[in-house]
């Protein structure tokens, strides 16, 4: 069998065959990557109205029984008693030594009742993660079939509300089930506002098409996907997260409540207090380069004496910035926006400087 007949096939497939979508393979699904706009377009309208994005790869689960709260708060470094009903929250799930396995969102829909919104990749290893911190809990854990659909951009607000589908009263960081076997949050990951929305599958093609029917919409692809997070400072767990980092090295320490960082009892926790009393050794920065070349994950970082002290873990192009971005990891004393870096793309030295992120304004509807 080859490579691409082994690929996961998206519920609305030919849905992206008829708009002309290019396809190569993603987290082992076959994934729209540009359509014929192109990137440079897609990333722009995104921006500028709504790009609609099928990440139906991505996997729901949902837990539920009198120990919800508590199987999560163990599983995740998160008060899951704290989130109140509708609330969403940022977390990851950790091995031991506090080694990022994914990051997820958690959305409280219940009493007892959570959603988890986890990436493609780590699917599998996740499941079997939870199920395994499950045997000592009383819950249900069910991964659940589902198409979801991003509408992202100033327009989808506006957009959803024409469809039919008002959730007007989200903000961002909040999620609600407008109908039965629905479940639709207020985030994303572009940096501008927008919905994510999981239906089932037999209800999808015709949602999908009543949003296509607005001229306000149109698909955009996981290439200009990558470059909207990317300017957005937005992580891609497998590139800027991984087992080898963890949440101090990866900046991104504010997801951790500050009373868990000291007494929590999640698994990793004794590793990840550790980390913080030490100190982290490096930290994850934004990143420009000088000039019109783009660096790429993979690069080295290098100082001025040629010596490695850092690697670059995201690069491409920002439309919207204007010039090329990128993020990685460097020891901690070089992480000062405007340390200057370097790093060797065919054979040339190009200079990078550490950049604030992110490259360009977040844009959530906070209320």
């Amino acid at each position: 069998m080859s490579n691409t007949e082994s690929l996961k096939h998206l519920p609305l497939e030919a849905l992206h065959e008829d708009a002309g979508a290019r396809f190569g393979a993603f987290a082992g699904w076959r994934m729209p990557l540009t359509y014929p706009a192109g990137v440079m377009k897609e990333h722009i309208h995104t921006r500028e109205s709504a790009g609609l994005f099928d990440i139906s790869h991505m996997q729901l689960f949902e837990v539920e029984g009198a120990d919800a709260a508590a199987f999560l708060s163990r599983a995740c470094p998160l008060d899951a008693t704290a989130l109140k009903e509708g609330q969403s929250k940022y977390t990851v799930l950790l091995n031991e030594n506090a080694g990022i396995i994914d990051d997820l969102i958690v959305t409280r829909l219940g009493e007892n009742r959570y959603m988890i919104v986890a990436n493609a990749g780590n699917a599998a290893k996740d499941e079997a993660h939870f199920r395994a911190i499950a045997a000592d809990f009383d819950i249900s854990f069910t991964a659940l079939e589902r198409v979801l659909l991003a509408l992202q951009g100033p327009d989808a607000e506006a957009i959803l509300i024409a469809a039919g589908l008002d959730l007007s009263d989200l903000v961002f960081m909040t999620g609600t089930e407008p109908h039965e076997g629905w479940f639709a949050t207020r985030s994303g990951y572009t940096g501008e506002d927008g919905f994510e929305v999981a239906l089932p599958v037999d209800q999808a093609e015709r949602f999908a098409r009543k949003l296509l029917d607005d001229e306000r919409v149109q698909w955009v692809g996981l290439a200009a996907r990558d470059s909207l997070r990317l300017e957005a400072g937005l992580c891609l767990h497998g590139q800027d997260l991984d087992e080898t980092t963890d949440p101090a090295n990866a900046a991104i320490l504010w997801a951790v409540p500050k009373a868990l960082r000291s007494e929590g009892r999640f698994i990793g926790a004794e590793a990840l207090q550790k980390i913080i009393a030490d100190g982290a050794k490096e930290k994850r920065v934004g990143l420009k380069p000088e000039g019109r070349q783009p660096v790429r994950a993979g690069a080295p970082l290098i100082n001025e004496a040629g010596e490695k002290v850092g690697r670059v873990t995201s690069g491409g192009f920002g439309p919207s910035a204007g010039h090329p971005v990128a993020m990685g990891y460097v020891a901690k004393g070089l992480s000062e926006p405007g340390t200057r870096l370097f790093t060797e793309v065919r054979g040339n030295r190009i200079a990078l400087d550490v950049h604030t992120l992110p490259f360009t304004p977040q844009r959530y509807k906070k209320g």
